[in-house]
Formats: structure tokens, sequence, C-alpha cells
């Protein structure tokens, strides 16, 4: 069976996010798709097959080492690169049928244009004390919370030299995203996620469903361009379209293609 290895969010070999894709006629089992995933070993592999209801193209399910997801990003485009830049997909839009509904791409230049879900998170007024120890010396300036949690910090250099305790993280909490205003960006962040088996993740597309939204109404603006503040870094085009949906668009560059057996 054939993969793809795709650097999402970049316009360069080695930055961005690495997916693996796996183009299917029919669902592998799901055990099976998760060991695969265990065995690729990155944030996610993705898996797509031709769409068996009404409305879209292919249907979409993506994997980190330890359980399936219910949204990613990063995956999401690099699956739509593959579908237009190798298997030859050619229409105006791409859809794919998810867990968390449709989500609709489009291509314009070097970038693909994602429409994904508005997740607005709201503040939490009594988070656990213990937030501060996994984070260690940085400033909150707020807690929120939709699927993530969203830690506010007050510099963009709180960001940079934050190093969780991944282990105290992994006790008390989830996902987590932490996130500033940038310097040269409109805004800034890292993701952590690891119960899922990825202590960091390198760009996340499913956070900035709640960045967009956050930061549109903290900066009273609906265009925003974001930096991933990784060791492999990522840059991101966002856009609030309404209360519901938000656009987050990117570059990918193919790095493999292979074949794996079963």
């Amino acid at each position: 069976m054939t993969i793809y290895q795709v650097d999402a969010f970049t316009n360069k070999l080695f930055g961005g996010n690495p997916a693996a894709v796996v183009p299917l006629e029919a669902w592998l089992d799901t055990g099976v798709m998760q060991q695969l995933a265990m065995e690729n070993n990155l944030s996610e592999t993705v898996f797509f097959m031709p769409a068996v209801q009404p409305g879209a193209d292919y249907d979409i399910r993506w994997f980190t080492p330890a359980y399936e997801i219910d949204l990613c990003g990063h995956a999401t485009m690099a699956s739509a690169f593959v579908l237009y830049e190798v298997l030859g997909f050619s229409g105006q839009q791409l859809v794919f049928a998810s867990k968390s509904g449709l989500l609709k791409i489009k291509r314009a230049g070097s970038r693909y244009i994602m429409d994904f879900p508005s997740w607005k998170p709201e503040r939490v007024a009594d988070y656990p004390a213990v937030l501060r120890d996994v984070l260690g010396d940085v400033s909150i300036a707020g807690v929120y919370q939709k699927r993530d949690l969203l830690v506010e910090l007050e510099h963009e250099e709180d960001v940079l030299r934050c190093s969780p305790d991944f282990t105290l993280m992994k006790k008390h909490f989830s996902k987590m995203i932490i996130t500033a205003p940038g310097k040269s960006a409109d805004f800034v962040s890292r993701f952590f996620a690891p119960d899922a088996g990825v202590d960091e993740d390198p760009v996340t597309g499913s956070a900035h469903a709640q960045l967009i939204p956050f930061w549109s109404e903290k900066l009273g603006k609906d265009e925003l361009f974001a930096l991933q503040l990784s060791a492999r870094g990522g840059r991101l085009w966002c856009r609030q379209l309404n209360p519901d949906r938000v656009e987050i668009a990117g570059e990918c560059v193919l790095y493999m293609k292979g074949e794996f057996f079963l």
C-alpha cells in the first residue's frame, strides 16, 4: 500500500508538521490503522477513502500514536496536497466528511485554505493550581477552554521559553495550547498533547479552531497571521468567517512516497 509523508504549514522541507498520508479504497480495521499510526510515530497518520455520503468527495480519519482524534488540521491539509498534487484531483473545492462534520478545502496558488469549525473558548475562572507547576516560570494572563485548554501568556518570550513538565501535564491535563501576542505575527502559540503520545506538536491546525476566534475578538480583526513556535515552526494565515466557521491556510512540501506491507 502507498504512503506519503508531507510537511504541512511550511514551504521548506524539515519545517512545519509532518503527516503520514494513506489513501484507501475502503477503511482498514480500526485497530490496524491505530497500529500503523503507532508504527509511523508521527503526531498524525491520516487515512482517506472515497466518500460514502452525499456532499463529500472523501471520508477522512486521523490517528495519533495513541488514539483516533476528531479533528486534525495539518494532516487534512497534507491529504488535500496529495490529492491535488499527486493523485490528480481537479475540483475547485475538495470536501472531506469527518467526525467534525464537512471540511472544505480549496487551493489558491501555493496555499491550501481549509474551512473549519470555529471553537470559541470560554474563560476558566477556577483552573487547577498545578497548571503553574506544569508550565513553570511564565506569566499566565488567562485560562480558557473549548476542546483543548488554552492558556494565554503575557509575552511571546513566555511562549518561547516555556519548558513544560510533560509527566505532570499528562497526569492532570489532556491537550493544551499556550499563546501570546506576537512580534512579527498577530499571535504565536505552541501545542502539547502528551496523553496522545505527542509531547509537542510542531504545527496544529485544529488548535487554531480555538485560537482564531479567541484572537479575532481580542484584537478586533478578522484576518490574522499566526506563527507556531515549535522547533520546526509553522506559518498560518487565518480568517474568522463568521461565528461558526474559520479559515486556516498554509503551504505543504512532499517529503516522501513509499510502500508498506500488511
